[in-house]
């Protein structure tokens, strides 16, 4: 069997390494340029590979091909492949195929790192041994390949959850569904909902279902298909109580999940706001559920200090607090980034757009933002949407430029808050890099001023 793998990223690199374990005939294709510890391991394991192009031809004679996320159903390489009939699956489902341990997965628009994370520190802290993967970590297939494991906790976006057919999660937990990514789906909100909700295909009744009943798009799906649900449905709420899942209640998180209670109190969580607050239900269920038990799902929540690149505090300096929140990559992400925001607050948006609506985002820029410095390379739809919202808004086009302006507004008591709400890809590889340059930007901000200083 020929199996042909398109992207050389983590993904497509750990695919590769998985096909040639179990004896495929294996060539990897990559229109840009593959990394050197790749190339090399792709040599070592004697594995074809191209970059710089896509040889047609060669992958027209597959009979199976394993497609990396970032690459959209519309390229052309991939419109020639389904053309052809020949099937297109992504790194989660074949690497299910060849793996025997049981899934968490997690998947939604916003909290799905943070989730994921925590759920595999809980796993962990109890001696479980368990693998993390998908969107983070090492890539699934990979770990599939090289390792042994009991449990995985997987972090699934709509891109690879759109690849899957056979895959089945023992646990499924969704965070929440908010409009993202709809540019790769047609501008069609249903088509984005039906690709999150692809996690709980082939549940079994003895599985799994963690969802958010405050989440008004999740909640219409699930009214809507509920007969077609006959997996054990654990929903979470900050609204009102529940006789199974989780709640809140009294300022505290109360769960009761088949006669088990556990009791949380977030006042003693590092992590804050009431986004975290729906994290750590969805993760302590979904622990509790594995069999962690409940001073170990306190411990963790109470020491736990977050993901890089969400709401990561960087440091204060001149008395200016630094927020580095570039995996906000959409406008619900924002929305409680700056619904958590207690300083005046000059907030660092802009990039890639994917269709953003920024009408959520209008009261809480009004009631918390004093200065709006929009980062990207057109920013007139950001600059369009906050005039009259925001008092004071600049456009800078490129991330030395926006940390200049920072410099000149900021005053001692501010905050300072990287939340795009959109892409990266106009001015950085990803949200990592866009998050990294920020912090060396902010230890940097002396010699900055000292710049300023200097020209003035």
């Amino acid at each position: 069997m020929k199996i042909v793998i398109l992207g050389g990223g983590e993904s497509g690199f750990g695919s590769a390494v998985l096909a040639r374990k179990e004896g495929f005939d294996v060539f990897l294709s990559d229109s840009g340029k593959l990394k050197e510890e790749y190339k090399s391991r792709l040599v070592l394991e004697k594995i074809e590979f191209e970059e710089g192009g896509h040889t047609l031809d060669r992958i027209l004679d597959a009979d199976e091909v394993i497609k990396s996320p970032g690459i959209p159903d519309e390229a052309p390489v991939i419109k020639a492949v389904r053309d052809k009939g020949i099937p297109v699956i992504s790194e989660i489902e074949f690497g299910g195929r060849y793996c025997k341990a049981r899934h968490i997965c997690v998947t939604g628009s916003n909290g799905k790192t943070t989730t994921t994370t925590l759920i595999y520190e809980l796993l962990k802290a109890a001696g479980l041994n368990v693998g993390v993967g998908g969107n983070i970590g090492d890539s699934y297939a990979y770990q599939v390949a090289t390792s042994d494991r009991d449990w995985y906790v997987l972090e699934l976006s709509s891109f690879q959850l759109d690849g899957t057919y056979s895959f089945r999660s023992d646990i499924a937990v969704l965070t929440n569904i908010t409009p993202d990514h709809l540019d790769r789906y047609h501008y069609n909100i249903d088509e984005y909902v039906a690709s999150k909700f692809r996690i709980i295909r082939n549940q079994r009744p003895e599985d799994n279902f963690i969802y958010s009943v405050d989440d008004e798009l999740t909640m219409k799906y699930v009214c809507d298909h509920q007969e077609h649900m006959t997996m054990r449905s654990l929903p979470f709420t900050v609204r009102d109580t529940l006789l199974e899942g989780a709640y809140l209640d009294g300022g505290r998180i109360n769960i009761s999940l088949g006669g088990r209670e556990l009791t949380i109190d977030p006042a003693s969580m590092k992590i804050k706001g009431i986004h975290n607050i729906y994290n750590a239900m969805a993760a302590a269920m979904a622990a509790m559920l594995a069999g962690v038990p409940d001073d170990t799902i306190r411990d963790v929540l109470y020491s736990f200090g977050g993901v890089e690149h969400r709401m990561e505090v960087v440091e204060e300096t001149g008395g200016v607090l630094y927020i580095n929140d570039s995996k906000a990559t959409n406008v619900d992400s924002v929305w409680y980034a700056l619904e958590s925001m207690t300083r005046p607050t000059v907030w660092i948006a802009g990039g890639t757009d994917k269709g953003n609506d920024y009408e959520r985002l209008k009261e809480l820029a009004r009631q918390k933002v004093r200065t709006l410095i929009c980062m990207g390379l057109d920013n007139r739809k950001l600059m369009d949407s906050f005039t009259g919202v925001v008092p004071f808004i600049y456009s800078t086009s490129s991330l030395d430029e926006a940390m200049e302006r920072v410099a000149t507004v900021t005053h001692a008591g501010d905050c300072v808050l990287l939340s795009p709400a959109c892409a990266s890809f106009d001015l950085f590889k990803n949200y990592e890099e866009r998050g990294r340059l920020f912090k060396e930007s902010v230890r940097n901000m002396n010699l900055i001023k000292s710049r300023i200083e200097e020209r003035e």
